[in-house]
């Protein structure tokens, strides 16, 4: 069980939104579960909210420390795919925010 985790949220287009989770699916997290530091990625889709703007996605991934998604590992492994060409450039609304267990 890691003892953080990484919480990032984001919109794309409802015309991509197909892309986005076959890429998101298929390539960016298994891509991603290979970087060292990162245990598990759950995804999930808002259904309701009391915060004008939230993001309609969210990705949390379970995290040793809040440095892995800063490190090399991490980043080389965002970069592979379609992600980082075809998916990213039409996200918008995007926050990445770290949380320690407690």
């Amino acid at each position: 069980m890691a003892d953080y985790i990484y919480l990032v949220q984001m919109d794309i287009p409802a015309e991509m939104e197909d892309e986005f989770n076959r890429v998101y699916d298929t390539q960016h997290v298994p891509y991603i579960l290979k970087a060292p530091g990162v245990h598990g990625c759950s995804r999930y889709r808002l259904e309701s909210t009391n915060k004008d703007g939230m993001a309609r996605y969210a990705a949390v991934y379970e995290i040793d420390s809040p440095e892995v998604p800063e490190s090399d590992g991490w980043k080389a492994e965002s970069e592979k795919g379609d992600w980082a060409t075809n998916i990213r450039p039409h996200t918008t609304n995007r926050s990445h925010s770290i949380f320690k267990r407690i």
